[in-house]
């Protein structure tokens, strides 16, 4: 019963950090990306479509994304979904392709990424720690109901503290990382 609350926690845990890293990832430091894209959905036919299924995303230089829409009849949409994205990108259309050009980060902008990412670092930490909160609950009601002695709930407890641990010093670990990343680029 203990081992299913571990691993579940465990679970749980890395699908928090594997989130953290997913939106880091998807910022604009420096470096053009498709994946700045993937946040990007379409209202295509009634359904919310991501971007990539719409079109063909690639880098044609070090500072400029292609995007070659299938259908030229939703052309215009993309580029305002584009234009009111969060990513600052002021899209060039020409027949049926969008390019982005991509300013080089000013001193301001890498702050205020970093400001964010920071924020989701300790957000992720916040869920971490809550993830810890429901294990250890679920053990004291288990120990209420007497599935479990008290002391399996304090091994366990001592285990999910280590994964806990572990997983804080990972997304500690991921955004120090980052941030060095952004500041040296």
């Amino acid at each position: 019963m203990n081992y299913d609350i571990l691993y579940d926690t465990k679970i749980r845990m890395e699908k928090c950090l594997s989130t953290f890293q997913k939106n880091v990832n998807s910022m604009r430091i420096g470096r053009v990306s498709p994946v700045l894209l993937d946040g990007i959905y379409i209202e295509y036919y009634g359904v919310k479509t991501p971007l990539k299924d719409l079109s063909n995303i690639t880098v044609e230089s070090v500072n400029t994304l292609k995007i070659t829409v299938f259908d030229r009849k939703i052309l215009r949409i993309i580029e305002k979904e584009i234009f009111h994205s969060n990513l600052e990108f002021t899209p060039l259309v020409h027949d049926n392709v969008i390019r982005l050009i991509v300013p080089p980060l000013t001193e301001d902008r890498r702050n205020k990424i970093c400001k964010c990412i920071q924020s989701d670092a300790e957000n992720s930490r916040i869920s971490i720690r809550n993830i810890r909160r429901d294990a250890n609950d679920t053990l004291k009601k288990l120990v209420q109901k007497k599935i479990i002695t008290i002391d399996v709930e304090h091994v366990t407890q001592n285990e999910i503290q280590i994964l806990t641990d572990d997983y804080i010093n990972k997304v500690n670990h991921f955004f120090i990382q980052k941030k060095s990343e952004i500041m040296h680029v």
